[in-house]
């Protein structure tokens, strides 16, 4: 077991470091001074570009410059932006924003996609199984940014139900919008994967055997369909939540949320490449570790799946 989790964290790293590399070279290899564009139209002093240059090591190779962002990372410094304020800093106050609508989104899409696969499970091959297989389908195809622009559109400006920009309304009021429209994005996976759930139990020799005891079926489906077909359907939650905070980004920018996104997307217009690098090497360890972190206690509950 021990040398499953070695193994494991050996490959995290080696993902991590390729990922971060190629992030850091996408953004830095832009064409463009993101150091004379701090001034706006006043340019800087010479001098002073010279200084930030020298202290942001831009006219280094840019191997070298991502081994001094790597060995700053190492010893958990995230930078600092082209200003001087800490990455870290800028990203504490943003946090709880996107947690708060990654955790909404992911429960969202989990009643409504464990609903709707119960449903089309117990309703197998009819009619109703189609209608959720299609719907889903058709829904989670919808490019994200569409389907949120639609939704300010015609539930926050033509009808008025939810407000359509800011946390100023708070939790849920303000956050059911844009979770909605970032739990869409898997629903059909979710659906789908308690459908085959539900499917394979009902077909099952133990479920035979209960309802051979004269157990009703609604105690059977209750309890034990459920508990066995929520199995996949934890496992996949729990790797998804890293999706969804890396989606949160798309989202909060669409729906002007002072979240990471947020901030993600001021580094963008600004050229502020720390930033940009920090906030998407953070969100990459986030997922490396649920998806590491699933694959141990799914290796801890069943052996069979540890490779040799």
């Amino acid at each position: 077991m021990l040398a499953h989790i070695a193994r494991r964290l050996l490959e995290l790293v080696i993902v991590l470091l390729g990922v971060t590399f190629l992030i850091y070279a996408m953004v830095f290899a832009l064409r463009g001074d993101p150091i004379a564009s701090l001034a706006g139209d006043r340019p800087l002093p010479a001098n002073v570009i010279a200084t930030l240059r020298a202290r942001y090591h831009l006219d280094d190779p840019l191997w070298q410059q991502y081994l001094h962002y790597l060995g700053g990372l190492l010893q958990g410094d995230l930078g600092t932006d082209f200003t001087g304020r800490p990455v870290s800093e800028k990203m504490a106050s943003r946090w709880p924003i996107t947690i708060v609508l990654a955790l909404t989104a992911w429960g969202i899409q989990l009643v409504i996609g464990c609903v709707l696969g119960l449903i089309a499970g117990l309703r197998h091959g009819r009619t109703v199984d189609r209608a959720i297989l299609f719907g889903t389908i058709v829904i989670s195809s919808i490019p994200i940014f569409v389907m949120a622009i639609a939704a300010q559109f015609f539930l926050g400006l033509k009808w008025g139900w939810l407000p359509i920009a800011g946390t100023t309304a708070g939790w849920p009021v303000a956050f059911i919008l844009p979770a909605a429209c970032l739990a869409v994005f898997e629903l059909a996976a979710v659906s789908r994967l308690m459908r085959g759930g539900v499917v394979d139990s009902l077909q099952s020799d133990y479920v035979r055997t209960l309802r051979a005891k004269g157990l009703s079926s609604r105690r059977i489906v209750g309890i034990h369909v459920l508990r066995n077909a929520g199995i996949p359907v934890v496992t996949y939650a729990a790797i998804n939540l890293g999706f969804l905070l890396g989606g949160a980004i798309i989202v909060e920018g669409i729906f002007n949320m002072p979240g990471i996104g947020g901030l993600m997307f001021t580094a963008i217009r600004n050229h502020e490449g720390p930033t940009v690098v920090s906030v998407a090497t953070t969100l990459i360890l986030i997922f490396l570790l649920l998806g590491a972190l699933v694959d141990v206690i799914n290796s801890l509950l069943d052996p069979r799946i540890r490779r040799d």
